[in-house]
C-alpha cells in the first residue's frame, strides 16, 4: 500500500485520540517552539501536518493568522472541532500534501511542522516546498523524532516505530535534517535536542494497537537490550511503564532579499 494512503488510514481512524493526547496538546517541546517562533501579531503562518491542530492553535493564541493543513481529511475535521471548542478561528483549513503545498510562492512568514515528518514519503521535497512558500526572511520551525547517529540504534529505533505504526517511514538524524535544509537553501539558526518521556500504554493505545499487538511489541522491545538501555525503559511490576526518546527542534530561515545596487550616474 502506498505510504500516503497508509497515513490517511492510520490517522483517519485515530484522529480524536491525537486531539486528546496531552503530549501533543501541551509538551515542553511546544512551549520551546512558541518561544523560538517570536510570533508577530497578524502575521500569516502555516502549520503543516497539523494533526489535532494544537501547534497551529497555539500560534493563533499568540496573535498569528494561521492556516491549518493536513493530508488526512478526518484529522483536519478533528482540528476544526478542536478550534471551535477552543474559541479560536484559524485563517483557514486545507486538506493537502506536505510535499505539494497548494500555496503561492513567498506567501507566509512563519511555517511550523511538529512531530509529523517521520510519516512523509519525501522529506526533502517537503523542505523544498517550505523554502518556496516562505517569504524572504521567513522562519521555519520543525520538531520531530530524532534518530541517533549510531547506525544500529538508528535501525532499531525506526523498527520500533514501524512495528507500532505502519505509516511510519523514518525518523531522521540531525545530519540528515541539516542536509535537507541546506539543499533547499534554508539556513539553520538554532537547534535543540529535547528529551521526552512517553507512557507506554498511552503511546501504544493512541496508535490504535490491539492488546495482542501491544503485548507482541513489548516482547520484541524487551528482547532488544541495547535499545532498552538507549530508551531508558522503566518498568512497573515487570511491565513496561515508560520510555524516553529524543525530539529535535530546529529553527531555520529563508534568505532575505539582497537590496539591489543603485547604478551610479554616468559622468
Amino acid at each position: 500500500m502506498e505510504i500516503k494512503q497508509r497515513v490517511r488510514e492510520q490517522f483517519g481512524a485515530t484522529a480524536e485520540s491525537y486531539v486528546r493526547s496531552r503530549s501533543h496538546a501541551f509538551g515542553h517541546d511546544l512551549g520551546r517552539l512558541l518561544e523560538w517562533a517570536s510570533v508577530r501579531p497578524g502575521e500569516l503562518a502555516l502549520d503543516v501536518a497539523t494533526g489535532g491542530g494544537h501547534t497551529g492553535l497555539a500560534l493563533a493564541r499568540h496573535g498569528a493568522r494561521v492556516i491549518l493543513l493536513d493530508l488526512t481529511p478526518e484529522m483536519l475535521q478533528a482540528a476544526r472541532r478542536n478550534a471551535i471548542a477552543s474559541g479560536i478561528a484559524p485563517a483557514g483549513f486545507i486538506a493537502a500534501d506536505a510535499e505539494a503545498l497548494p500555496l503561492a510562492d513567498r506567501c507566509v512568514s512563519l511555517l511550523t511542522c511538529r512531530i509529523a515528518p517521520h510519516h512523509f514519503a519525501d522529506p526533502a521535497a517537503f523542505v523544498r516546498e517550505v523554502a518556496r512558500v516562505l517569504e524572504p526572511g521567513g522562519r521555519f520551525l520543525l520538531i520531530d523524532s530524532l534518530s541517533p547517529a549510531d547506525h544500529e540504534l538508528d535501525e532499531l529505533v525506526n523498527e520500533l516505530e514501524r512495528r507500532r505504526d505502519t505509516s511510519h517511514v523514518r525518523s531522521y538524524t540531525l545530519a540528515e535534517w541539516c542536509g535537507f535544509l541546506a539543499a533547499a537553501g534554508l539556513r539553520v539558526e538554532r537547534v535543540e535536542v529535547i528529551d521526552r518521556r512517553h507512557e507506554w500504554e498511552d503511546w501504544t493505545v493512541r496508535s490504535g494497537m490491539s492488546e495482542a499487538a501491544r503485548d507482541a511489541l513489548a516482547r520484541w522491545l524487551l528482547g532488544q537490550e541495547r535499545l532498552c538501555r538507549f530508551l531508558d525503559v522503566e518498568f512497573d511490576r515487570g511491565s513496561i511503564r515508560s520510555f524516553r526518546d529524543d525530539k529535535v527542534l530546529i529553527l531555520a530561515s529563508s534568505p532575505k532579499l539582497r537590496p539591489q545596487a543603485v547604478p551610479r550616474p554616468e559622468g
